[in-house]
Parts: structure tokens; sequence; C-alpha cells
């Protein structure tokens, strides 16, 4: 399976943009993760495909949404009111086998996605 972000852009503070995610084939679970120069990688959103169910970090809880597009096959990411802080390469990540813990305790580590995307660019000014 692979996975092809979209969707990235240079926008001012306050706009909008919505990321998409597509994957090759079947994915249980998606996050999308960002990393700005200089720092971690860091867990924004994740979504159990099955179920629904979602999942955001603090920093952009109530701002960002993750969810799945079904006619699209996508997983999309809008993000609201955007804020120079947002500026980051994101990446659409994924795995296809059922993790052995709730994946509600374990979204965001890195470890358990198998999978990544190529990253877009996001630039909030």
């Amino acid at each position: 399976v692979q996975l092809v972000e979209s969707g990235g852009g240079s926008v001012q503070a306050g706009e909008s943009l919505r990321l998409s995610c597509v994957a090759s084939g079947y994915v249980r679970y998606v996050g999308w993760f960002r990393q700005a120069p200089g720092k971690e990688r860091e867990a924004v959103a994740g979504i159990y495909i099955p179920v629904g169910n979602t999942y955001y970090s603090d920093s952009v809880k109530g701002r960002f949404t993750i969810s799945q597009d079904a006619a699209k096959d996508t997983v999309d990411l809008e993000m609201n009111s955007l804020e120079p802080e947002d500026t980051a390469m994101y990446y659409c990540a994924a795995r296809v086998h059922a993790v052995g813990t709730a994946y509600g305790r374990s979204w965001k580590s890195r470890l358990i996605y198998d999978i990544w995307g190529q990253g877009t660019q996001v630039t909030v000014s």
C-alpha cells in the first residue's frame, strides 16, 4: 500500500486548507503528522477507519477535522483558523493490521504506523 498526500500550500493566518491522503489499498488506521524545521514529528489527528473514531492533539483540537471521504477514497484533514505555528511538512501515515492495544491510547505513536507518505508543505504567514 502506498500513500499520497495533496492539498498543501501557503496561506495567511486565519485561513483554511484541506489536505487529502489517498491510499492505494485498504488501511485500518490513518494518522496525520507534521514536522516543523528543527522539531520532532508530532501527531495531529488520527482516525480508526472501520468505526470512524477520531482523535486530535490539543494543539489542533477544535480547528482541525480528520474525516474519511468514501466517495473519493481519501482521508482528509480540514484545517481551519490556521496559525503561523501550524507551518510544517504534513505527513499521512497508515496501518493495515490491528494494533495490539486500543488505538485511542496509541494513535500518537509513530511506531504503530508502517506506511508513510512523502509529505505536503503547509506554510502559514
